[in-house]
């Protein structure tokens, strides 16, 4: 046999080879063939594969694996139990990024699936060589290497107490510097899965100086849910609310924002800025900044904390932020964005509150078309509160109410009538304009009987 002849038998199994794993790795991402797939012994042909002296057949096994094992926690038990991780431990540190990409995945799809297959990473030695990948030169590799890194995390604190303890968070906030969005945003989520177990962890993330970076992440509009929820466990609110507190000026315009972010998402994201005293610091931002764009960021972000129930309309209104949302909207000298910015807050926080010492002193200074959404708020209260509605009597609301001019068929208009409807027809008579001369009146053309 001549030595082409020999060759060609090399180049033939090669080749059988590459199609076999370039096929299995098709195969695999369609679920109908998995099950085929596993009872053919898919796990022990792709084993070898991974240490093939060829590394597209290395990377396209690996790949081929990672779909397996991301289909069920079965396909992940047999990759653990063929003794698949080490190899892949081994290789990943030795590999070109295509390798690292393929292999952090299959680690990553074996993760997901329950704390004892994560575990069975830690355990292999995976941690170290993941957290070397992210301070590879390719963003890819850093991207897969943050996945699944935090996909171990997520499970428990132990785990993420284990993702600590090999180095990973200083190396993911770098990663939350990079200019590709998809690797900070995964990054910061690995953060977010390492931190949400307990105080401690979360105080690992702050500790690093985590925050700052993330802060200018949130005030991107697309900025995700999850991001701010990770604000919020790692103690950034309350770091940011610190920092609004010591500085001046345009300084603080990334975390007056970044609150109104945060509080955006959810109750409970914004019940998490309230309860960190983010409230009172947006208030005296509000009354001291002299200039027009950083008091109408302050306003927005008021009005996202107090647009989402009646308890955090309350908190807002507690701080006397209405009264000072109003003069700003009506001051001449206020620049449009401002007026507008304090118009949409304080129809966002009014619509919700139903605090009335907040709202009465607003009766008396506000627009019509403010106006409107007070004695709405009014309307809703009243019937259902004999209190409250002795208190709108003696503080004069009920005759300021019987002042407004509202037009026929108006929604003001009905409003004004829920509030009358409150009360005997000869109180709201009383306090009506002109009621008194009338009375005068009545009082001179009465005749007394002698």
């Amino acid at each position: 046999m001549s030595q082409r002849q020999v060759l060609q038998v090399f180049e033939q199994y090669q080749r059988a080879r590459t199609q076999f794993v370039q096929t299995v790795a098709e195969l695999a991402t369609r679920p109908q063939n998995i099950e085929t797939l596993q009872n053919a012994g898919v796990m022990a042909l792709l084993r070898p594969l991974l240490l093939d002296v060829v590394p597209n057949i290395q990377q396209t096994a690996a790949l081929a694996l990672g779909r397996l094992a991301n289909y069920n926690d079965d396909l992940a038990e047999a990759v653990v139990k063929g003794d698949i991780l080490p190899q892949l431990v081994y290789s990943l540190a030795e590999q070109n990024r295509f390798y690292k990409k393929a292999a952090a995945f299959v680690l990553r799809a074996v993760g997901k699936h329950s704390p004892q297959l994560a575990q069975a990473i830690v355990d292999c030695g995976a941690l170290d060589t993941l957290v070397i990948c992210l301070e590879d030169f390719d963003p890819g590799v850093k991207e897969a290497a943050s996945w699944a890194l935090g996909y171990i995390a997520r499970h428990n604190a132990e785990l993420s107490q284990a993702v600590v303890d090999a180095g990973a968070i200083p190396l993911l906030v770098l990663c939350i510097q990079e200019p590709e969005i998809a690797l900070r945003r995964i990054a910061a989520s690995a953060l977010s899965d390492i931190s949400k177990h307990s105080p401690e962890l979360a105080q690992t993330v702050v500790d690093v100086g985590a925050i700052a970076h993330l802060a200018q992440m949130i005030l991107n509009p697309d900025a995700k849910l999850k991001l701010s929820q990770l604000i919020v466990n790692a103690g950034g609110v309350a770091a940011v609310i610190d920092c609004i507190g010591s500085c001046r000026g345009n300084v603080r315009l990334p975390g007056i924002m970044m609150l109104g972010y945060v509080a955006a998402h959810s109750e409970n994201l914004a019940m998490a800025v309230i309860i960190s005293k983010g409230v009172p610091q947006l208030a005296v931002c509000l009354l001291e900044e002299p200039e027009d764009h950083i008091k109408a960021a302050a306003a927005w972000s008021l009005g996202q904390i107090g647009r989402h129930t009646p308890e955090h309309a309350r908190a807002v209104a507690v701080a006397n932020v209405l009264p000072v949302l109003l003069s700003l909207y009506m001051a001449s000298q206020s620049s449009e964005d401002l007026q507008v910015k304090t118009k949409k807050a304080l129809k966002n926080i009014l619509q919700k509150c139903t605090y009335l010492p907040a709202l009465e002193p607003l009766l008396h200074e506000a627009p019509p078309n403010i106006l409107k959404h007070i004695v709405g708020q009014f309307s809703k209260v009243l019937p259902h509160d004999s209190k409250a509605r002795r208190l709108f009597v003696t503080s004069g609301g009920l005759k300021k109410v019987q002042e407004i001019k509202a037009e026929a068929g108006s929604l003001l208009q009905e409003y004004i009538h829920t509030i009358n409807n409150c009360y005997p027809e000869e109180i709201v008579r009383y306090y009506s304009p002109g009621y008194s001369e009338a009375l005068l009146e009545r009082i001179e053309n009465y005749q007394p009987v002698l």
